[in-house]
This record gives structure tokens, sequence and C-alpha cells, in this order.
């Protein structure tokens, strides 16, 4: 059967106009301080709410079920879609930024990566710097929905171990998703304003409290100051910001069973185990580095290592410090934990942890089966057997991971980039992290230097990353379009 847009392009008209009407909140903060640039956000936010509208109205009351290639389509489109109209008011701002360069800053902001093509964040205007982190804040909001509503049904990378429902009938899609936005947007919005309150409180300026809560619970990483948290230098700060990043990655679903009273979830979930179990031991091993091996007070040895730490585990990407300069070790070893990630079903993005949970059991049955060749090995996750459907797209997420992993790095690589700068760049757009190794897309670095080519094949490496990879590349199989 041929695929039916209408209900496609329903979704995508309501999602644009809710993108229209968060245009006004910068455009009213310029206004206020009498800032040229709202009337540019006023007008994208005119022409989004323009183009939103009609294809919403249009297709209103006139759609068919959501069919699971449709839900393919739609995921992948919206994304796209959001980022192209998100880059209007920065490209007709007064910032000056080429189109390749909104798009890039729009992608990084609406996939959560962080990666920046800006330099002199402290002398922009309120409403643009609002605007960057409501990009954040609204992506992490869509992949919360996606990761425990559409991608279970979809399949995709073992998410099917989340599915919630026994039934994963495609008219349930929509109704399912638009349930659990009303919740998640709730509890969201109640971590956002408590780590404001956090920020504030530890010693923030309004300002940037909000900015930060909202890039933070996103786990997105953009800052209003070219410093990041180098800028505050704070230790209670930073503290807060461990709080949230930690938050940020953990399962919301758990989050809204914690609010209905049922806290043992949270607390059995092994996944959950897992993640603080890494974050602790990859302190740890970079604490033990710092204070060991290089000296450092122990204090600022233990704070350093467990704010960067958290920040590109999380996938967040602040930075307190300048990690590249910390030795041969520190590069390696920043280089590998980006790949990681927190929880399925957060804001977070990596690997995820439950993808090396599924991959342990297998390499224990294995083992096991070495040592006892006729033994009966079942590999599981949270004391349930794993499907061998789900099995199979873990193990297969890993092989494409990698090898888009690879194809990134030596497409950078062809354009002229150095190594450093190719491997950790594709690294971080693959795992939406932000800041990557080197002088230029280092912790202190711009990818503004970068040729337009190379920010198009992040942009192209960001959404891979963002939407678990499969959803993207199956668009590009001809089985996909096959009548």
């Amino acid at each position: 059967m041929m695929i039916d847009l209408r209900p496609i392009a329903l979704v995508i008209g309501i999602l644009l106009v809710t993108l229209g009407a968060m245009m006004f909140i910068p455009a009213l903060i310029d206004l206020a301080l009498g800032i040229p640039d709202w009337t540019v956000f006023t007008a994208s936010a005119v022409i989004t709410l323009f183009v939103g509208g009609a294809m919403a109205l249009s297709n209103w009351g006139r759609t068919s079920n959501l069919s699971i290639r449709g839900a393919f389509l739609l995921t992948t489109l919206a994304w796209m879609v959001l980022a192209l109209f998100a880059a209007l008011p920065l490209y007709f701002s007064d910032v000056k930024l080429s189109f390749v360069d909104a798009f890039f800053e729009s992608m990084s902001g609406i996939t959560t990566t962080g990666a920046t093509v800006i330099i002199g964040l402290d002398v922009m205007s309120r409403g643009f710097l609002v605007w960057r982190a409501l990009l954040q804040w609204l992506g992490g909001i869509g992949i919360i929905v996606m990761a425990v509503s559409v991608l279970p049904m979809l399949q995709v990378g073992g998410m099917q171990l989340f599915r919630m429902e026994s039934s994963d009938t495609s008219e349930k899609i929509l109704p399912r998703a638009t349930k659990i936005a009303g919740s998640v947007t709730g509890l969201y919005l109640l971590l956002t304003t408590i780590c404001a309150i956090a920020y504030k409180i530890a010693g923030m300026t309004t300002f940037d409290a909000f900015v930060h809560a909202m890039t933070t619970i996103s786990t997105g990483g953009y800052s209003s100051h070219d410093g990041s948290f180098a800028f505050f230098n704070t230790p209670s700060i930073e503290i807060v910001a461990i709080i949230f990043m930690v938050a940020g990655s953990l399962p919301f679903i758990l989050f809204l069973q914690l609010i209905a009273g049922q806290a043992s979830p949270l607390f059995r979930d092994s996944q959950v185990r897992w993640f603080f179990t890494a974050v602790t031991v990859l302190i740890g091993s970079a604490f033990l580095y710092k204070w060991g091996t290089l000296g450092t007070p122990i204090g600022d040895a233990f704070r350093e290592s467990a704010f960067n730490v958290v920040s590109i585990m999380t996938g967040t990407g602040y930075v307190s410090s300048d990690y590249s300069t910390w030795g041969p070790f520190a590069v390696t070893f920043f280089f590998f934990i980006m790949f990681i990630g927190g929880c399925a079903g957060s804001t977070s993005c990596g690997i995820k942890v439950f993808r090396f949970q599924v991959l342990f059991q297998h390499m224990q049955v294995q083992l096991s089966r070495v040592s006892y060749p006729h033994g009966v090995f079942t590999p599981r996750y949270n004391g349930r057997p794993i499907p061998g459907q789900a099995s199979r797209s873990v193990m297969s997420f890993f092989l494409l991971f990698f090898l888009c992993f690879a194809a990134l790095a030596l497409a950078l690589g062809i354009i002229g980039l150095d190594s450093t700068t190719a491997l950790s760049a594709a690294a971080s757009a693959l795992a939406n992290v932000g800041p990557g190794l080197g002088e230029i897309v280092g912790p202190t670095g711009s990818y503004a230097p970068l040729p337009d080519a190379a920010k198009w094949i992040l942009c192209l490496g960001m959404l891979l990353g963002r939407l678990e990879l499969f959803t993207v590349l199956v668009l590009f199989t001809p089985a996909f379009w096959r009548i």
C-alpha cells in the first residue's frame, strides 16, 4: 500500500504551529529590551504559523490511521522540517549567519547535540540566546515522546524492549503519542522550573538560570556564555548541573510512576542501576588520574572529573575545563565515554545503557556455553528473557552505529579535516554530545571554522544519532518504497 501522507502532514503542521508560537517568546523578550531582532522572530513566527496552520487545517478530520511506514517517514521529516523553520530567525537575525550555519545551529539545537558555530555568546541578544535554549528544550520533549511511544512500535535498535502495551498496531501510534506528550510536558516543565530555581539559589542570574535549566534538563548543552560553565566557576552551580543532567538521563516514565506513588520501579530498574554504576566508575577513574597522575588538588580533581564526566557521558556537552589538556589518557577516555549515553526514554543520547546490558548478557551467555556446551542459558533484561528479535536489533544497532561513525569520519577526512577533528566531530555528532577534541571542535573551540560540506555531513550525523539510525536509514532502502 502507498503511504498516506495526510496524517504526516497533519502532525508536522501541528508541530510547526507549536514552533511558531514559541518564536513569540524571544520576540517579546527582545521587544521589551528594545532590541530590533524582535521583528525577525515575529516575521519567522508568522511564516511558520502560516505554513503549519495550512498543513494542519487542510488535513484536519480527513486522516486515516498512521501506518508503520508512515511513522518512519513522519519521524524523520518532522525533525528535518522543524530544524529548517527553526533556522529562519537565526538566519535573518543581526548575527548574520549563513544559511548553512543557521541550519547547523538549528539542527544541533533540535537534536540536543549542543555543537555551535557561534562565537561571542556573551554579547548576543537575550532573545537569540533564549531561542537556542528553547530549541533544545523542545527537542528534549520530542525525543522522550518518540522514544516511549513511537520507537518501541517501530522496533528500532532494540527499543521494543520498552513496549508498554501488548498490541503494537499502527492505529495506536498517534493517540498514544498524544497522551504521553501531555504527561511528559507537565513533568518536563516541573523539572525545568525546579532546576532554574536551584541554579538561581546557587548563584546564577535569573536569565542564565532559566536558559541553562532548559538546556540541562534536555541534556543539550547550549550555554549563554562562550566559556560554558567555566564562566561561572562555582562549585554549587556545577553540583546543580550534575544533579539535573543525571535526572535528564533517566527514564521519564519512571519519574511519572514515582509521582504516582510507585517509587520502587525507579530503584529496581536494572538500566538505572547500570547507569549509576557506570557514572561512579568513570568519575572514579578520571579522579584517580587527575589526582594521582597529574597531581591536581583532591577537591579540584573530584569536582572537575565529576562535572565533565557526567556532562560528556550524558551527551549534555557543558564544559568547566578543557579536558583535552589533561593528557593523552584523558583524550582517549573522553572520546570513548561520549558514545555511552544515558537511559532509554530520557533526553540523553548516545548508544544508551540498555544496549550495553543486552550486549553484556549475550557475551555472558556465550562464555557460559563455551564452558558448559550442553547447558541452557537465556539472556535476560530486567529479569525477563530478551526476545530474539530485540537481541538482533541491538546487535545490528552496534554494527550500524560504528559503520556510520566510520563513514562520517572518512567523509570529513576526505574534505580535509585532520584525523583528531574528523574522528571526534563524527563521534560527537553521531552521539549528540557537542564538543569534540582538538583545537577546532574541542571543549573550548567552535565548529565555525569547518567548511560548509563538513557542516552538512555533521547535520546528517546529528539527525542519524538522534533518531536511532534505523529510523532515517530505512528511508533509503528500495523495499521501504515498494508498493
